[in-house]
């Protein structure tokens, strides 16, 4: 009875941007594994920069071998997922450039890799970038940012906090 009163309630964790661009509805997305959230909730970035930047202090987990998704895990257990583009797992690399390897360390705000987004979008793939809360039976998301312009590594895009 009284370990509930006195366990330390975990402050929500901020997640910033891991791309500029035009923030949308993780619904918006016109892919139903991400629109029906199949894999997790989130929100999605339409990119404007190529950069793009650890929205959280952590470490990564895993770079896709074909290098369009990275996911992360912060030091409270929070773990994402960014998702370069769309069905951009049939470019088996090109228009990515990876700048971490498994296991690294990052903080928020540091280059994590490039996106090509002109050159993606040239060979016919959507460049809209979901960023996704994997782990959701263990937290939620507040304060989600949507339908505005955002800044890669420095604004605040959602919190998230423990269930």
């Amino acid at each position: 009875m009284f370990k509930s009163l006195f366990k330390k309630k975990m402050e929500p964790e901020q997640v910033q941007a891991p791309l500029s661009g035009k923030m949308v509805p993780l619904e918006e997305v016109p892919d139903p594994v991400f629109s029906q959230k199949m894999m997790g909730d989130g929100i999605a970035i339409i990119p404007s920069d190529k950069q793009v930047f650890s929205p959280i202090d952590g470490e990564v987990v895993n770079v896709f071998p074909t290098k369009h998704a990275i996911s992360l895990r912060s030091k409270s257990g929070v773990e994402l997922l960014i998702h370069m583009g769309l069905e951009t797992v049939e470019l088996k690399g090109e228009g990515f450039q990876i700048l971490v390897q498994n296991g690294a360390k990052v903080s928020k705000g540091e280059p994590i890799a490039e996106f090509d987004y002109e050159k993606v979008s040239s060979l016919g793939k959507e460049v809209i970038t979901p960023v996704i809360l994997l782990n959701g039976d263990q937290f939620k998301i507040e304060n989600r940012q949507i339908h505005q312009s955002t800044t890669g590594g420095k604004d605040i895009i959602m919190e998230i906090s423990k269930v």
